[in-house]
């Protein structure tokens, strides 16, 4: 295999279940080691969190952020004892933006915690419990999406995530984007469905989050990366630091362009997608884009070996 051609792809909020990571803790001292250093840091019991819940715990936007980068990151280390290459590119969808700034070597692992903790505070302070929503339309063009928010006048409501072909995710105003999921079934959507989330990420209801989180990244030391990012904002590889910061800045109340990342990626010659953390979502919507890539996840045990025998193979 070419390892150029190599992407790592990193899931955000909504991968999240209760047992993640709990099959790489049992199996391998780096994460061990590494939970033991996340539970340090938060000031909590993070293996426990993660293993055994309590879900409606681990999906409060302040403790699924750090679960997931550190379930990610584990999975990563973990795979490079097997696999010592580098990536060509690093991606994430919106949290896992920040495990690839972990792997990129912008921000060390303690100092990350502790942004996407208060990142999660942010988002949960930025809009009263109960008054924001977020939507998941599949089956339209961007183009019908795009006008349906424009046309709801109950409230605001925004594209949030261009996932993949025909899935986009809305954002916004309850009410709003009630009212936009009715309009999209009305005009032939084959699903419209309400995300169990109530923090309307990646629209301008968050500037308020932006806001604290720019200044909370200038208390922070971040690095160049040693690794190309395909931001979210732009999709666009970004190596130094201060555009890395000012695209973390902008992505939290700017769209997820994930499509035109995976489009990116390809025409830079990526063939191959491994997506490292909890879940398959990402690797479902890859797919979706990329008919033709190669695809493998890594969460457990059983899915590292299918992959390092997947690259071996190649």
């Amino acid at each position: 295999m070419k390892v150029n051609g190599i992407a790592f792809v990193f899931p955000g909020q909504g991968s999240q279940y209760v047992g993640m990571g709990k099959d790489l803790y049992e199996n391998f001292s780096e994460a061990r080691d590494l939970f033991e250093e996340a539970s340090e840091t938060l000031g909590y019991n993070l293996s426990e969190l993660c293993f055994n819940g309590p879900k409606e715990l681990l999906d409060r936007t302040s403790r699924t952020q750090p679960a997931i980068l550190t379930v990610s990151i584990a999975a990563t280390r973990i795979f490079g004892k097997f696999f010592s290459e580098r990536p060509a590119i690093l991606m994430g969808h919106s949290l896992g933006e920040y495990t690839a700034c972990v792997v990129g070597g912008v921000f060390q692992f303690r100092d990350c915690l502790r942004i996407v903790e208060m990142r999660g505070v942010f988002m949960e302070e930025a809009v009263p419990e109960e008054m924001g929503l977020m939507a998941a339309i599949l089956g339209l063009e961007r183009s019908e999406v795009e006008d349906i928010c424009k046309g709801i006048k109950s409230g605001y409501v925004a594209p949030a995530n261009y996932n993949c072909p025909g899935q986009i995710v809305i954002s916004g105003e309850r009410e709003a984007v009630l009212e936009a999921v009715e309009s999209a079934k009305s005009r032939g959507a084959k699903r419209a469905v309400v995300l169990n989330v109530s923090v309307p990420s990646h629209c301008r209801l968050m500037k308020p989050a932006s806001e604290r989180l720019k200044d909370l990244l200038s208390g922070f030391r971040m690095s160049d990366a040693l690794v190309p990012i395909i931001n979210n904002v732009d999709a666009l590889p970004v190596t130094e630091a201060q555009r890395i910061r000012d695209s973390l800045i902008r992505q939290l109340h700017s769209p997820v362009l994930w499509e035109e990342s995976i489009t990116k990626a390809q025409g830079m010659g990526i063939d191959t997608f491994i997506e490292i953390g909890p879940g398959k979502v990402l690797s479902g919507l890859i797919k979706r884009t990329v008919p033709g890539a190669r695809i493998f996840n890594i969460e457990d045990r059983a899915s590292l070996d299918k992959t390092l025998e997947g690259i071996i193979k190649s």
